[in-house]
């Protein structure tokens, strides 16, 4: 387990990772009431929140961002195990301090958050939703920088910056989305699916038939709500695993590249380079 706290103003971030050979149990409780974002990286560790007889379970959390009022009471219980590491960053300011805080951040938080600045229980959750690209491009960075010392402390600091400005332009564009509850929990699901299936993915006319939504209301809402075309999340998620995969040891490139349904390795590591701008063989193993 690798945690870092970090003070910016009246927030408080922590960052989160662990990798286990073995199921883990981590719990950890606020000692005050806050208000908190939390950003959940490629682990996709199990999440519950629990307070009284009350939890608050969270099965998929990778590329998750959960807003949520908790206070002293909350039991925030992360399940580690050796398929499901812990990637979490979470930002976080006591209710009392929205009025001190910087650059209208207050403002946004009591506009976008009402539910938590005037919580109706120990744990509410406020809005939730899947990472765009550019958030989940920020949240690989943090977990995979090679920066120590003051430095990784100020590159962490402009980082946290950038992650929350995403999310509350994020927050704001889904208020105003015209897109149903229904069929934003379909195209979550779709997601889902597409991730689990990165060696063999459905078809858009088999994703659509599984999801309950036609073709172009799949292509147009999904681009909507995630930021960019399905076949393009497609491609972001399998070069993000074969990455996590080759770093943590537990695949070759060769491997790495089958896992994400590449039989051609040159192929793989062409479109492997062209997102991360290094090959494949280039990475620093951890």
């Amino acid at each position: 387990m690798t945690r870092d706290v970090i003070n910016i103003n009246d927030f408080i971030i922590l960052i989160e990772e662990a990798n286990s050979d073995k199921v883990i149990i981590d719990t950890c409780k606020f000692d005050e009431p806050l208000i908190a974002v939390a950003f959940y990286g490629s682990g996709n560790v199990h999440l519950s929140m629990d307070h009284g007889d009350k939890k608050v379970p969270y099965e998929n959390t990778k590329g998750l961002a959960v807003s949520f009022y908790a206070d002293e009471t909350v039991d925030c219980v992360h399940t580690v195990s050796p398929d499901k590491a812990l990637q979490c960053i979470l930002i976080a300011t006591a209710p009392k301090n929205l009025e001190n805080l910087p650059n209208g951040e207050g403002e946004l938080f009591t506009d976008l958050l009402k539910e938590l600045v005037n919580p109706s229980d120990s744990y509410v959750e406020g809005p939730r939703f899947f990472m765009t690209p550019e958030m989940e491009h920020i949240v690989d960075n943090i977990f995979n920088n090679q920066y120590e010392g003051k430095a990784k402390m100020m590159f962490f600091r402009s980082q946290i910056t950038a992650l929350l400005s995403h999310f509350f332009w994020q927050l704001a564009t889904l208020s105003t989305s015209e897109i149903k509850s229904k069929e934003r929990e379909k195209l979550y699901q779709a997601k889902e699916i597409l991730s689990k299936n990165l060696d063999t993915p459905p078809s858009l006319t088999e994703l659509s038939r599984q999801i309950g939504l036609n073709t172009f209301k799949l292509k147009k809402d999904f681009k909507e709500l995630f930021g960019v075309p399905v076949f393009k999340y497609l491609q972001n998620e399998r070069m993000t695993t074969a990455h996590d995969l080759i770093r943590s040891k537990s695949a070759t490139v060769q491997e790495a590249a089958w896992h994400v349904g590449y039989d051609s390795l040159s192929s793989f590591s062409n479109a492997f380079t062209k997102k991360f701008g290094f090959r494949p063989s280039e990475i620093k193993v951890s």
